[in-house]
């Protein structure tokens, strides 16, 4: 399988299954078009009204050498990996859902502005530590263990947060695990005692805002409906300035209200943020916030003009770490990682202030997704079996797909969401992410 396609004058030809990514002159550009379908000779002469005969030869002897090498047109080779990889479900991380409560009260929340469609509550002690146990029982033999701090707002129960980390710091001594913690934070409360303990031992925290004043205090407003934009940015800035502008990002959501959003992205860009990361809403359709079909001409300009004025900063040595534009084409994610994606419901799960565990935190609230409780020590390892089972090949519209190792199958709780099924995919999203790749692909080639 390959993918083709031009972006910013230049022609790029994508190798799927080998990952290799090629910048071809306009001849070759279209003799790969007719390479398997016709001889040497044959291509010579379908093309010869167009380019001089030595260069389509040329062009076609090239592409020869890269077939010859497993460079383009190569064989999938993982389809038979999947299907013969015996393997025992592993928990590595857990998100911590430290408070069902918020102090915002955002249009777009999909988490019912904090409280997950049930009551406002915080997660005790107990429950936090009960949790910590459950993951290092559920990692079996796997060291690096990651809990996300999350909401909700964390910040208003965050004396709970710190007992957390505390307890954990003691039971990694004990089992030999080694924990990374995030926290996610809309920076309303944030202070100095929290800064300096966030520094301190979170490896990397989430700042939430969603770019230009106007479009963050329309979106993002207090319970009194007041906006937070003025209040919260000197601390957004502070925060990244003390962790050395690495190890964060600055988030946010756009909506059909700002489709303009690579504003947001170099709003955010000018006020000094070095790690940014904005993506589209996910809301029920017709909400008024939700992306359509007819958005996405809109969209895709806006990605690709983005990624001009990315690769132009970065000449000019104003650059930025957009979310979306990082891939690695020289080594990448492990082969798990390509196939299956974030996950969710086996690697990933999501702990309530209750302790029900959930595949993660955007199935939270909906019982048909609840696994168990690290209280009473339940727990479904079935259904931990059907979400690790759930890959880019089970899902047909992905096994079909050009970027199916990029996006590893996208989100399964959008899947859900929109197709009741989380083998298939939420198509707007799908759409969205090849823009993406093709940018973030057209970017590497420019460095």
């Amino acid at each position: 399988m390959i993918h083709k396609y031009i972006m910013h004058g230049t022609n790029i030809v994508m190798d799927i299954n080998s990952g290799a990514v090629h910048v071809f002159d306009a001849a070759a550009y279209d003799v790969v078009d007719l390479y398997k379908t016709k001889t040497k000779e044959q291509v010579i002469e379908a093309l010869s009204q167009k380019y001089d005969g030595q260069a389509v030869s040329d062009a076609y002897d090239e592409i020869a050498q890269l077939e010859a090498d497993g460079l383009l047109f190569s064989e999938d080779v993982y389809l038979d990996a999947i299907n013969n990889w015996e393997r025992k479900p592993v928990v590595k991380a857990l998100c911590l859902h430290i408070c069902h409560d918020c102090n915002l009260r955002c249009k777009y929340c999909f988490a019912s502005t904090g409280s997950f469609g049930g009551h406002r509550t915080m997660m005790d002690v107990e429950t936090g530590k009960k949790a910590i146990d459950f993951l290092i029982e559920k990692s079996a033999g796997r060291r690096n263990l990651e809990v996300d701090f999350f909401g909700g707002e964390p910040l208003m129960n965050f004396e709970v947060v710190k007992q957390i980390v505390e307890y954990a710091r003691i039971r990694e001594k004990e089992t030999n695990k080694n924990f990374r913690f995030t926290i996610t934070t809309n920076a309303v409360l944030l202070n100095e005692d929290n800064k300096e303990f966030i520094n301190k031992n979170m490896h990397n925290v989430v700042l939430s805002i969603d770019g230009r004043k106007e479009v963050n205090d329309n979106m993002r407003p207090r319970v009194d409906g007041s906006g937070t934009y003025e209040s919260i940015l000197p601390k957004l800035k502070d925060m990244a300035e003390s962790r050395n502008q690495d190890n964060y990002y600055v988030r946010g959501t756009f909506t059909r209200e700002n489709l303009d959003f690579s504003k947001d992205v170099l709003h955010l860009a000018d006020l000094g943020f070095k790690q940014i990361s904005v993506e589209p809403v996910v809301a029920a359709k017709d909400s008024g916030l939700d992306i359509r079909e007819e958005d996405l001409d809109k969209l895709f300009t806006e990605y690709e003009s983005l990624a001009m004025e990315y690769i132009n900063r970065d000449k000019n040595k104003e650059g930025f770490n957009f979310f979306h534009f990082m891939i690695d084409l020289s080594q990448g994610p492990c082969i798990l990682k390509r196939l299956g994606g974030c996950g969710s419901g086996h690697e990933y799960l999501a702990v309530t202030p209750e302790g029900d565990l959930y595949p993660c935190h955007q199935f939270v609230g909906d019982e048909k997704f609840k696994m168990g409780n690290v209280h009473c020590g339940e727990f479904n390892s079935d259904f931990q079996m059907n979400f690790q089972k759930s890959n880019v090949y089970t899902k047909k519209e992905c096994s079909e797909c050009w970027a199916k190792f990029y996006c590893s199958g996208g989100c399964a709780a959008n899947a859900y969401q929109f197709n009741n099924d989380i083998n298939v995919p939420y198509k707007i999203g799908c759409e969205l992410e090849k823009k993406r790749v093709e940018c973030a692909i057209w970017i590497k080639t420019q460095e």
